[in-house]
């Protein structure tokens, strides 16, 4: 368990230091109540002992800055537990209402520290399990249950806010709209388990191209979207029109490279991709355009025979 204790006596913070350490927790020291509430960021602490009379910053103030901190990031609630001289029914009320949790005298015996502490790592042990909890459930909120790429819920969110950012700073930005040719066919022809299967194999394939260029730096923070049924996107902000391109010719060549079987892709007789894309060098347009120039794009690539992209 990693505690931040907040003590300006410099002689009371090396005792109590000593004595948790024995214990064997992880303790970090701040001196005053604005050092805490820096430290509380970094060091993101299970539980914070503070002190109440401090210079600079008391602990009531530096509870509420702390508190304040938590409502507007993602972690869980942190036990704060005061540090008194006195075991009096108003430090308890006082140190409830400025956000604490609980209050415990310095003089505190050995054995009863050491048992407050056990039943606050048993807290920390909790908070960090709901805490996985939380962030798997976000996950799945946010993710196809066939594909794993991220879902259409998702991918909007993510695109509101992404274009936002290219338009105020007037960076580019770059779409891809994907659709596996004759999906229709090769779902009636293999059955539905083949059908997901082909589904699942080729949203894998899309993201590691994706994956391959955020890891090559030619794109930052590209990624992949079921858009719905056999269509997928790829959001590309801040992408170049050189990464654009080898994104989308890159699918066209891995899926195809997969040899999936399917008989009903007359042409081709294996499963492929068409594509279709919008590049805009400076986000200054409206976002339904670059939706709407990807998706007539992709058509005329299933026009002109599928198994490839067309781009401008």
């Amino acid at each position: 368990m990693k505690i931040l204790l907040v003590e300006d006596s410099r002689a009371m913070a090396a005792v109590m230091s000593v004595r948790l350490a024995s214990f064997g927790y992880e303790v970090s020291v701040a001196e005053n109540g604005e050092v805490a509430v820096a430290r509380f960021a970094e060091v993101a602490p299970d539980l914070v002992l503070m002190d109440i009379e401090m210079p600079v910053m008391n602990g009531f103030e530096a509870t509420a800055r702390i508190r304040a901190i938590e409502a507007t990031q993602d972690w869980a609630w942190t036990p704060i537990l005061f540090l008194t001289a006195s075991n009096t029914q108003e430090n308890l009320i006082t140190a409830i209402e400025a956000g604490g949790d609980d209050f415990i005298v310095k003089s505190v015996p050995e054995a009863v520290l050491q048992a407050k502490m056990k039943a606050m790592a048993r807290i920390a042990a909790l908070r960090k399990r709901l805490s996985v909890a939380n962030r798997l459930l976000r996950e799945q909120a946010s993710r196809d249950g066939l594909t794993g790429l991220c879902n259409r819920r998702h991918m909007d969110l993510t695109l509101d806010l992404a274009w936002s950012e290219a338009r105020s700073s007037g960076a580019p930005f770059a779409l891809l709209m994907l659709d596996i040719d004759h999906f229709k066919k090769y779902n009636d022809y293999y059955g539905h388990l083949a059908g997901d299967d082909c589904l699942r194999t080729v949203a894998q394939t899309l993201a590691s191209v994706v994956d391959r260029c955020n890891s090559e730096r030619l794109t930052d923070g590209a990624f992949a979207a079921r858009y719905g049924g056999e269509e997928f996107a790829v959001l590309m902000p801040q992408a170049s029109a050189q990464a654009y391109e080898r994104v989308a010719h890159g699918v066209i060549e891995a899926v195809r490279s997969l040899g999936i079987r399917h008989e009903r892709n007359a042409d081709w007789g294996v499963v492929t991709t068409s594509v279709g894309g919008a590049f805009v060098p400076a986000a200054n347009d409206e976002l339904m355009h670059v939706f709407r120039a990807a998706d007539e794009r992709l058509y005329a690539a299933k026009a002109a025979g599928r198994n490839r992209a067309v781009l401008s």
